[in-house]
């Protein structure tokens, strides 16, 4: 039995890959909050001085890292759980965190001979799974345009709040036709549709996918956007961004938590619908030009779920001693389409593939 010690496991993701995770007779799951509060919670707080030593008397196999946000985060957590002999997964989605985590990060896994991963949630583990699915239909892949549009009524989350808010109205790059240019966190707004879904308005945001894509597909243009439900809420967002944008310091991180709680007063105008889209534009096989969309929808409230997907099926590929790969790695490559296709019928979530000719 494989004994894994979940940190964050009372957050909006971490709650989740604890419960799934302990469905498994398999595995033992040591479920740690901050302050230890919860069922069977063991306080355990990332940030005290005492952590790598409290971590280790707990004798993980694998270390899940859910206890965001992970902008402005080292790695002292997995560096705790490599000194414990752990594997290690985390659920970042801070583009500095996840870029620079292999580099920081390989050969001190090699050297214990363990796997830590990187990014492993919808960004970049489902993100790439389904590019490496769709793109053997292209010659050449041009264009890369992911959107994820959350469901108003599904919980958000603290940690995920701020993670957005602490790139709202700061500059970042990302390439377009060959260049790179900057960017502005939840500006360059665009109006975008999805199948199933109505349409909604959808801003730029700093994601890993931004930096990894381009090197790894040879896109000439990479771009993500998140599309609020609420036109009131996103266009709300935009305001504030445009106003740090200016240069007026708004502290908007530090607001995260009365930012969520004033969001969800206004869940009874939303819906429980949630999705997901990755567009693909390029090159057939062919010759001729060629776009390709993949979209996910996800009802009931079902759409945090997703998430977690990459860090529960990796946890119980680990357990099952189905991967021998060591060292530091992102979290690319690692899944494919087929296997995060079990979850999505597990949770009723819905996806297609759309293929036109330009």
């Amino acid at each position: 039995m494989v004994r894994i010690v979940v940190l964050g496991a009372s957050g909006n993701f971490g709650a989740r890959i604890a419960r799934t995770l302990k469905e498994d007779p398999l595995l033992e799951v040591i479920a740690c909050s901050r302050s230890g509060r919860g069922p069977a919670h063991v306080a355990l707080d990332i940030a005290s001085p005492g952590f790598a030593n409290a971590l280790r008397k707990l004798s993980p196999g694998l270390v899940i890292h859910c206890a965001g946000p992970f902008q402005g985060q080292d790695y002292r957590v997995a560096l705790a759980a490599i000194a414990a002999g752990a594997h290690y997964i985390d659920l970042a989605d801070g583009r500095e965190f996840v870029c620079g985590f292999a580099q920081q990060m390989h050969t001190i896994a090699l050297q214990a001979d363990v796997l830590a991963v990187t990014g492993a949630s919808t960004l970049p583990a489902l993100s790439s799974a389904v590019i490496d699915h769709v793109a053997p239909r292209f010659r050449e892949l041009r264009t890369i345009s992911i959107v994820i549009a959350p469901a108003q009524r599904s919980p958000r989350g603290t940690a995920t709040v701020a993670g957005v808010l602490s790139y709202a109205g700061r500059p970042f790059n990302w390439l377009q036709d060959g260049v790179w240019t900057r960017a502005w966190g939840w500006q360059e707004l665009t109006r975008v549709g999805f199948q199933g879904i109505e349409p909604r308005w959808a801003a730029a945001c700093d994601v890993p996918d931004l930096q990894l894509f381009p090197q790894r597909y040879g896109a000439k243009t990479v771009e993500f956007r998140a599309a609020l439900e609420l036109g009131i809420q996103h266009l709300g967002l935009w305001g504030a961004a445009a106003i740090r944008r200016l240069g007026i310091p708004l502290p908007l991180e530090r607001w995260a938590g009365h930012l969520d709680t004033a969001a969800s007063l206004l869940d009874f105008l939303g819906s429980d619908c949630g999705g997901m889209s990755v567009r693909l534009e390029g090159v057939s096989l062919e010759g001729g030009p060629l776009r390709a969309g993949w979209h996910l929808v996800a009802q009931d409230n079902h759409g945090p779920e997703v998430p977690c997907m990459a860090a529960v099926l990796l946890a119980k590929h680990l357990a099952r001693s189905e991967i021998g790969l060591r060292g530091a790695f992102a979290s690319t490559g690692l899944l494919s389409l087929e296997e995060f296709e079990a979850e999505f019928a597990r949770w009723k979530i819905s996806t297609m593939i759309q293929e036109l000719a330009s």
